[in-house]
């Protein structure tokens, strides 16, 4: 007995003995050296250690690297594809013989990690061009999942990247995106109990904080459904998600929000400077349900808020080859003032002096980019109680946006304004330049003068009554778009003015003609535009035919009680002109709208003409006329005189 005690006590003393010499009996370099020659066989790519090397079994598995390099592929931008300061491992011997594996230590200290791609596309982490080229065994093209035995399970201790940087460059576009100062740590008790993932990383010069917890990792590992939250904050914006991942990732659900202090300071940490009013794109929190499944990202009960916007909606995105959506938004009252560029909207200017020329109008030819178009397939629904823009004001209204292969058409489902309602559809060609528009409305019972004066400044048409349209444009610019206008205008007006001229007035100067005073008639009718006078009328209706951006009128009729206005002519869009002859005609009653008499013997020409700044209106008749007008005029004059002041 004592004889088997002494052999096994020269036993256990040579096991002790032969584990403090393995570090010095092995050789160390030619196993690292068998390591990198693997490495280069089966990668392509060499392995290089060029710090020390230590490797120690007592008392438990260590492994220290120190100045690590793995090569880059030979098309790559540098040299190596990682490098790393230092790589630290520890095991316990005896995780190895159980059925808990425990890692004491995984530590990587600055690491340089650069995933690219060449100008051809090929990707540097294509490593195993061969294994990758061998078709996939049944067992290979399942879901990846691996069942694990109930008694097996892992414990991290120490599991942390510190420094470093990871870097993706695109070797067709140059595009470069990096993260350094990595901090990052694993913390794990257990496969069965909660994963922790905590530290920080800088992207773009700003810091994200991390927190991403997961449970019960075993979940993951089988293919189970498991849970996991995130947090990311930083100065710019903070993210949070909590929710369920399934089907090996491929089917993740859960609840998302992204908030933020500043969308201008956002856009200026991405190059962009956004020159923004004081009240536009600050505090900003979107809010959803989302359900992420293969190519399909649904979006459900969102609600986002900008400033004092307020957004609600859902969406249904397809991704893949082709972004598609589908969205149905409810924005609300939307305020689009704060938002529009200062060159847009309208800024309060002092008014300009009494004698400064009135400035032509000149169209703008800087191209239009209108390829984004193309960017995605799309069918989205928009609705608002109200809008704002510059000084348009909307009520209720509805559209939908459809856009397919760079055809985007807009309907104006509901469109309720200016006292009336209206629909129509745009519709926005953008496949080839030049693009091609064109747009049909109809516009009723609407309030003329607040209508043309919020949307395009012009102030000289009151009334209520109907407004459509039929136009087509080609172009790449305002002024080409503007010379390639094409289709048909009409309108019809009740119970209103036209602002500029008081043509009944200018008749009633005919008076002085019966006294001889042809002087009269420079003072009531060869005059130019004057803002106080208006011509008042009970009906004015008409339609313009556009042919290369020039409107041409025929059917001009304009009902009032004293007279009757026709007129003909044409509005040039391209050399902002216009040159319009009206006929005014004094009828045999003042009864008004309602006369059945359409009698206008003495008829008095009118002359509207010169460039959209500075119009001027004039008799149209000839010094050798005058005097017919003249003898015309006697008669009729007094018949009317009559009929207003009596005999």
């Amino acid at each position: 007995m004592k004889t088997l005690l002494k052999i096994v006590g020269v036993i256990f003393v040579l096991l002790i003995a032969l584990v403090v010499a393995a570090p010095f009996l092995i050789p160390t370099d030619a196993i690292f050296n068998k390591v990198s020659e693997q490495v280069e066989q089966t990668t392509g790519r060499s392995l290089t250690i060029n710090g020390d090397k230590k490797l120690s079994v007592f008392p438990s598995l260590k492994l220290e690297l120190n100045d690590v390099h793995f090569a880059n592929m030979q098309t790559g931008s540098q040299k190596d594809m990682a490098s790393m300061q230092q790589l630290a491992i520890r095991i316990p011997w005896m995780s190895l013989f159980g059925g808990e594996f425990k890692l004491d230590k995984f530590v990587i200290n600055e690491p340089t990690i650069l995933l690219e791609t060449d100008k051809n596309g090929k990707a540097n982490w294509q490593l195993f061009d061969a294994v990758a080229e061998q078709p996939k065994t049944e067992q290979q093209k399942s879901s990846g999942a691996v069942n694990l035995p109930d008694n097996f399970d892992i414990e991290l201790g120490e599991v942390a990247i510190y420094g470093g940087t990871f870097t993706y460059l695109d070797g067709k576009t140059g595009a470069k995106q990096q993260i350094s100062d990595l901090e990052l740590a694993i913390l794990l008790p257990s496969l069965r109990k909660t994963l922790e993932l905590k530290g920080g990383i800088t992207y773009m010069g700003e810091r994200f904080d991390l927190d991403v917890t997961l449970d019960t990792p075993v979940k993951a590992i089988e293919g189970e459904t498991f849970n996991v939250s995130a947090e990311v904050d930083s100065r710019l914006v903070d993210l949070n998600f909590k929710g369920a991942i399934a089907e090996m990732g491929n089917d993740v659900q859960g609840l998302l929000s992204v908030s933020g202090d500043s969308v201008k300071n956002i856009a200026s940490w991405q190059g962009v400077e956004l020159n923004a009013k004081e009240n536009a794109f600050n505090a900003f929190n979107i809010k959803g349900s989302m359900h992420l499944k293969g190519q399909q990202f649904k979006l459900t009960e969102l609600l986002a808020t900008l400033d004092e916007l307020q957004i609600k909606g859902k969406s249904d995105i397809k991704l893949g080859d082709r972004l598609a959506v589908n969205a149905d938004i409810d924005l609300g009252m939307l305020d689009l003032n704060p938002y529009l560029p200062e060159g847009v909207a309208k800024e309060e200017q002092a008014e300009p002096a009494a004698d400064a020329p009135v400035q032509p109008i000149v169209w703008d030819d800087t191209a239009i980019d209108m390829s984004g178009l193309n960017a995605l397939d799309a069918n989205v629904v928009v609705r608002s109680s109200g809008l704002k823009a510059n000084d348009i004001t909307l009520g209720e209204n509805q559209l939908t946006v459809n856009l397919k292969n760079a055809v985007a058409k807009i309907s104006l489902d509901k469109f309720v304004a200016y006292e009336g309602n209206g629909k129509g559809v745009i519709t926005v060609n953008a496949k080839q330049t030049p693009y091609k528009i064109s747009t049909n409305f109809s516009l009723d019972t609407i309030d003329a003068q607040p209508l043309l004066t919020d949307a395009a400044g012009f102030d000289k048409l009151m009334g209520k009554g109907s407004l459509n349209w039929d136009l087509t444009t080609t172009g790449q610019s305002q002024k080409s778009f503007i010379n390639a206008l094409n289709g048909k205008l009409g309108f019809e007006f009740a119970d209103g003015a036209v602002k500029g001229a008081n043509i009944a007035e200018m008749v009633r100067k005919a008076k002085e003609l019966i006294k001889g005073n042809l002087s009269a008639v420079s003072e009531g009718l060869d005059t130019g535009f004057d803002n106080s006078q208006q011509t008042d009328f009970s009906a004015l209706q008409g339609s313009f035919v556009f042919t290369n951006g020039v409107g041409e009128n025929k059917d001009l009729s304009l009902l009032s009680p004293l007279i009757r206005i026709t007129g003909s002519g044409k509005v040039d869009l391209p050399m902002t002109n216009v040159d319009y002859r009206l006929v005014t005609g004094v009828v045999d009653s003042i009864e008004g709208q309602g006369t059945t008499d359409d009698s206008t013997g003495f008829k008095i020409p009118l002359r509207i003409k010169g460039p959209f700044h500075d119009v001027g209106y004039s008799l149209d008749v000839s010094d050798a006329a005058k005097e017919e007008v003249k003898e015309k005029a006697k008669d009729k004059i007094k018949d009317k005189l009559k009929g207003l002041f009596g005999n």
